[in-house]
């Protein structure tokens, strides 16, 4: 089963991706955050295309485990989310996602200039390939 993945962001959201098995993760694409409702449209529409079992959002946590205010914001968006689609949505930590997909630029060895440009996507990957390492079977 495919997994897609969400890193909402104020501005940008990473997408990801697993393969068919569900044991890897890569980036898909980066969507410009518009509205929560055009938002969860546009990912509703790419879990169709790419034919998913399951949405997963990243949702960022306190230091108490409870969502802080952009975690919140992911929640209101996998809310959105699952009025736009009959897939089951799923929220997972995203704790340093952004920051562990920052440099994955430079860990490819990519010019300075490179390492400037988003890493939504990169983050969204991350977090799936947590979730994946989590769940030996995802289904």
């Amino acid at each position: 089963m495919r997994i897609l993945c969400v890193d909402p962001g104020e501005k940008r959201i990473g997408i990801a991706i697993s393969d068919e098995t569900g044991t890897i993760a890569r980036p898909l694409t980066l969507i410009e955050h518009v509205s929560r409702q055009i938002d969860a449209a546009t990912i509703a529409a790419l879990a169709v295309e790419h034919q998913v079992g399951l949405i997963l959002v990243g949702q960022a946590l306190d230091i108490d485990g409870k969502p802080n205010l952009s975690g919140r914001r992911a929640a209101r968006l996998a809310g959105a989310i699952r009025t736009q689609s009959d897939l089951p949505v799923q929220m997972w930590d995203e704790s340093y996602s952004t920051q562990a997909a920052k440099r994955v630029p430079e860990e490819l060895g990519a010019k300075r200039k490179r390492s400037t440009e988003p890493v939504d996507d990169y983050a969204a990957a991350i977090i799936l390939q947590s979730y994946l390492d989590t769940h030996e079977n995802p289904t």
